[in-house]
């Protein structure tokens, strides 16, 4: 089963994106769930998003996992050690930041001897979209670096979840899409 968690704060969109990274999974006939743990928080709080996927039907319902992926959608969550709680050592992250990687392992050096990959999903996300929500860049990073599917037919998949969207808003996700997954390193 491959398990990612999402660190994000309310309001950055990681539900959405776990829920549309499930949804695109599950067109390929995946078994899937994507959920999120937050409390009564308003925006802005820490809060954390999962997915898990599989070739079988999946049984188990509850939050713990050991990530194969962590995402990190807000810059100043990677601050945090909790996000390599109950992580392997071959577990990936793929963080937000407008660092490059050597400062950012220098502040954050519970990440030393991780497979760290970096982009600054809330700058694509603000020049494509106009709006500071790094979910679907993440996605486009996440494509890149998992090789999970064909990105040509993710973009056909997600392109039709967005299809409720204006599309201004459609084309501006897939160009922020496009660019993080050439942007990742």
């Amino acid at each position: 089963m491959l398990q990612i968690r999402w660190h994000s704060r309310a309001g950055q969109g990681a539900v959405t994106g776990a829920k549309a990274l499930a949804d695109v999974m599950a067109r390929t006939g995946k078994y899937v769930q994507a959920y999120s743990v937050y409390g009564a928080e308003k925006r802005g709080a820490p809060m954390t998003a999962y997915d898990k996927i599989d070739d079988k039907p999946i049984l188990d319902h509850s939050k713990w996992m050991t990530p194969d992926y962590v995402l990190v959608i807000d810059p100043s969550l990677v601050f945090q050690e909790e996000i390599v709680d109950n992580t392997k050592d071959d577990t990936v992250f793929i963080v937000t930041t407008h660092m490059n990687k050597e400062d950012l392992l220098n502040i954050a050096k519970h990440l030393n001897g991780k497979k760290v990959y970096i982009v600054d999903a809330i700058k694509i996300s603000q020049e494509e979209i106009g709006r500071a929500i790094p979910n679907t860049p993440m996605l486009g990073a996440f494509m890149k670096i998992s090789q999970i599917i064909p990105f040509e037919d993710f973009l056909v998949s997600i392109e039709d979840i967005l299809s409720k969207f204006p599309q201004k808003i459609i084309d501006g996700n897939i160009r922020a899409i496009k660019r993080a997954y050439e942007e990742v390193k």
